[in-house]
């Protein structure tokens, strides 16, 4: 499968590409900065230099032709202001929703967060915005016609994948690996049972392809 992914420099982006290297498939990883290429270039990603604030649907949709997925991965990114999680963390994955579905591609994974529709809508807390633009975009996937899954992780850790999560509508708090987040975003693109499904994943004790088979 090619596979793009938005927000490739990402790490959790970074982690599902090479995870995809070694699946036999073919990433493609959209990054802003130039700088970044060679890293992605090390993962086994194919790079594009592309900025998602400033690009149009049709230029965004050039990349995605002949592509089996996407993958919303990008973020405004720690210490970001609340306008960029909203030009980012929104409106860069509702630009790739109009994209996918002008370049034909109909399987979008979305990588959200857990709790995003539980944001205070009077505040203007840095925090509460990104919330806001999560569940924001996610109800734009939802309302799409694309074969969707919106994963929502707990909080994110950097320690070494176990392969055993906990999914459910609600899991309650809990934290993950990034790499057990990227393995769970590379089972959904060839997980046909999670297509139209939104859960929240942390780790547990279930093997990933098990627990997804009951999201």
């Amino acid at each position: 499968m090619r596979i793009v992914i938005a927000g490739g420099h990402g790490q959790i982006a970074l982690l599902l590409a090479r995870q995809l290297v070694r699946s036999g498939h073919q990433p493609v990883s959209i990054i802003r900065n130039p700088a970044h290429t060679e890293e992605v270039k090390a993962t086994g990603a194919e790079p594009v230099v592309l900025d998602l604030e400033r690009a149009t649907v049709s230029r965004l949709a050039a990349p995605l032709a002949g592509a089996d997925a996407v993958v919303f991965a990008a973020g405004a990114g720690p210490g970001s202001t609340a306008e960029r999680k909203l030009t980012v963390d929104r409106d860069g994955a509702t630009l790739l929703i109009a994209a996918a579905e002008q370049a034909g591609v109909a399987r979008y994974v979305m990588i959200s967060a857990m709790g995003a529709d539980a944001f205070d809508a009077d505040s203007t807390d840095v925090f509460q915005v990104y919330l806001r633009a999560k569940s924001e975009a996610d109800a734009a996937l939802r309302s799409s016609d694309l074969d969707w899954t919106v994963v929502r992780p707990g909080g994110l850790t950097d320690g070494p994948g176990t392969g055993h999560v906990t999914v459910a509508d609600s899991t309650g708090r809990g934290s993950i690996p990034r790499a057990d987040v990227a393995a769970v975003v590379r089972q959904c693109l060839t997980a046909t049972g999670t297509i139209g499904k939104q859960f929240e994943v942390i780790s547990g004790d279930t093997p990933i392809e098990a627990a997804l088979a009951t999201a």
